[in-house]
């Protein structure tokens, strides 16, 4: 039996523009980058959500899972600064849930 422990997951959500990008296929390839690169660095699951089918256009996901709130809130801080920084791409909206 698995003991009742207190978690906290919570998920970042960017909506994110990426002006260069001329194609599906160039967005991907940004896309793809910041994908290996949050997932490397911060050990998170990433996955885009929402502008699929545009070129310049997408809502990227972020999501961690752990026992202490500060902790997963800090490190979704983290990967916002990360991605705000991230050459390629302007953030354009972001939000922060907690389950």
């Amino acid at each position: 039996m698995i003991p009742d422990h207190t978690q906290h997951l919570g998920v970042l959500a960017v909506a994110v523009h990426i002006p260069a990008a001329q194609s599906l296929k160039e967005k991907r390839f940004v896309l793809k980058s910041l994908k290996d690169k949050v997932r490397n660095k911060f050990n998170v699951s990433v996955a885009e959500l929402d502008g699929q089918d545009k070129w310049q256009t997408a809502t990227v996901g972020f999501a961690m899972l752990n026992n202490d709130r500060r902790h997963v809130d800090q490190c979704l801080s983290h990967i916002l600064s990360f991605v705000e920084g991230f050459n390629g791409l302007v953030v354009c909206d972001s939000a922060v849930e907690f389950y």
